[in-house]
C-alpha cells in the first residue's frame, strides 16, 4: 500500500482524535524510517519521544523474538520470569522499592495518582488533594486530564475529577502557598515536554524535596518523558541529586514496545496491597522482556554518554546556525527545544519536506528528542537540514 491508501483507510475508519501529517511510516532502522512510498527521513522526535534505543534495535528484536516462542502472557495472578526481572532491575537503578508495571504512561500516572490517595487515607490523616504545574501533561484518562494543568485537555470531559490544585511551574513559592490541610502530594515533571521543554530553575527539584519532607508531603515526578536516560541520566531527578517518592514512567521503557511503570519507596508502596490495584496485560511477559533488552542496550553501548554528547552537538550546532529564525534552545541531553521568531508548525512541515521529522509542541517551539543512538554524523545531517528549512 502506498501513503495515500493508508491515509484513506485511517481516515474513514479510526476516530479523528489525532491531527496527523501526511506520513505513513512503514519501516525503522536507528536513527532512520522509511514512508510507504520509499522515501527515507531522519527521526529526530523518536516516534513521540519512544524509540530509544532507536527503530527496530538488533537486541529488542532479539528479545521479543525469544520471549514470543515461549510465552506472550502470563496472568498476574501467577508469577512471571522477566516481569520480576524487570522489577528488580528498575528497583536496583533507583530509589524505589516496589515496582507496578502497566501498558502506559497515562496508567502509571494513574496508579501513582491512586497510591498517593491510598497513603493519604491510610496514613496520611485523609488527605488527598494534588498540586500540579500550570502547562503540565499527565495523560488523557479522566483522572490525568485533571491532573493536567491545561485547560483545554477538560473541556468537553466536565465535570473533571477534583482534588488537584494548578500552580505555576518553577515557582516553589506558589507551590507552599497552594498548599491545605487536604494536600497530600505535589506531582510534576521534572521539565515540561508537552508544552515546550520547560526547564525549570536550577535547585527547584532540591527545594521541592525539602518542602515535601517540611510539611509531610509525597514528591511524584511524572517521568514518562524524561525518564530511561533521554536527559542524559537514567532519571530525570538525578540532575539534582534528590530522591522521590513515587515516579511514572513510559515511552522509553519499552523502546517502542507499550509498557508503563509507577515506581514508590517504602512505606508509601505498602498501601497498595492485594486487589487495591491491577492490569490485566501490566507487565506482560512480551514487554518486560523488551524493557529488560533496553535497560540492557543502555548500560552495554554507554548510551548516557551519547545522549549527553550528542545532545550538547546538537544543541550547540541549533545555536550556531547563522541567520536562523531561533531565538534560543533549552533542554537536557537529547530533549531539546528551539523556541522560534515565528509559529513553528510550518518550520516543521518544511523539515519533514526534507527528511528530517521533528515536532512543534504548539506556539513557536520546535521539540526535537532523536534516540539515544545516534550518531555525530546524524546529528549534522539533521543540522544540514535544520540550517536549510530555518535561514
Amino acid at each position: 500500500m502506498n501513503t495515500a491508501e493508508i491515509k484513506s483507510i485511517s481516515d474513514q475508519y479510526l476516530f479523528p482524535t489525532y491531527t496527523r501529517a501526511p506520513l505513513a511510516l512503514v519501516r525503522g532502522e536507528g536513527t532512520k524510517v522509511w514512508d510507504a512510498d520509499g522515501r527515507e527521513y531522519l527521526d529526530f522526535f523518536s516516534s513521540t519521544v519512544v524509540t530509544v534505543v532507536g527503530h527496530c534495535h538488533p537486541a529488542l528484536v532479539a528479545a521479543v523474538e525469544e520471549q514470543a516462542r515461549k510465552l506472550f502472557h502470563v496472568s498476574n495472578l501467577h508469577y512471571c520470569e522477566p516481569q520480576a526481572l524487570l522489577a528488580q532491575r528498575l528497583v536496583e537503578a533507583s530509589f524505589a522499592d516496589r515496582v507496578f508495571l502497566c501498558n502506559s504512561g497515562a496508567e502509571a500516572n494513574e496508579a501513582a495518582i491512586k497510591l498517593a490517595r491510598k497513603y493519604g487515607h491510610s496514613t496520611g490523616g485523609g488527605r488527598y488533594e494534588i498540586i500540579t504545574a500550570l502547562g503540565s501533561f499527565h495523560g488523557r484518562t479522566l483522572a490525568t486530564i485533571a491532573a493536567t494543568g491545561q485547560e483545554k485537555v477538560r473541556v468537553g470531559f466536565e465535570p473533571t475529577q477534583d482534588g488537584f490544585r494548578y500552580v505555576e511551574y518553577g515557582d516553589i513559592g506558589a507551590i507552599e502557598a497552594a498548599v491545605n490541610d487536604r494536600t497530600i502530594a505535589i506531582m510534576l515533571e521534572p521539565i515540561l515536554g508537552e508544552s515546550g521543554v520547560v526547564v525549570p530553575p536550577d535547585g527547584y527539584l532540591r527545594e521541592l524535596r525539602a518542602l515535601c519532607d517540611r510539611l509531610d508531603l509525597l514528591l511524584i515526578l511524572d517521568e514518562v518523558q524524561t525518564g530511561v536516560g533521554r536527559t542524559g541520566a537514567m532519571f530525570a531527578y538525578e540532575h539534582e541529586a534528590i530522591e522521590p517518592d513515587i515516579i511514572s514512567l513510559a515511552k522509553g521503557l519499552g523502546g517502542g514496545f507499550p509498557i508503563g511503570a509507577m515506581l514508590a519507596r517504602n512505606p508509601i508502596a505498602g498501601s497498595f496491597d492485594a486487589g487495591s490495584h491491577g492490569s490485566t496485560f501490566g507487565g506482560n511477559a512480551l514487554a518486560s522482556a523488551v524493557g529488560l533488552a533496553v535497560l540492557d542496550t543502555i548500560d552495554s553501548e554507554e548510551l548516557l554518554e551519547n545522549c549527553r554528547a550528542m545532545g550538547q552537538r546538537l544543541r550547540d550546532g541549533i545555536d550556531a546556525l547563522p541567520g536562523s529564525k531561533v531565538e534560543s534552545t533549552r533542554g537536557k541531553g537529547l530533549l531539546i527545544a528551539a523556541v522560534l521568531d515565528a509559529p513553528s508548525a510550518p518550520y516543521v512541515d518544511a523539515c519533514r519536506e526534507l527528511g528530517l521529522i521533528v515536532n512543534s509542541t504548539g506556539g513557536n517551539v520546535m521539540r526535537l528528542a532523536p534516540p539515544l543512538t545516534i550518531t555525530a554524523d546524524e546529528v549534522d545531517s539533521g543540522l544540514e537540514i535544520l540550517g536549510e528549512v530555518l535561514q
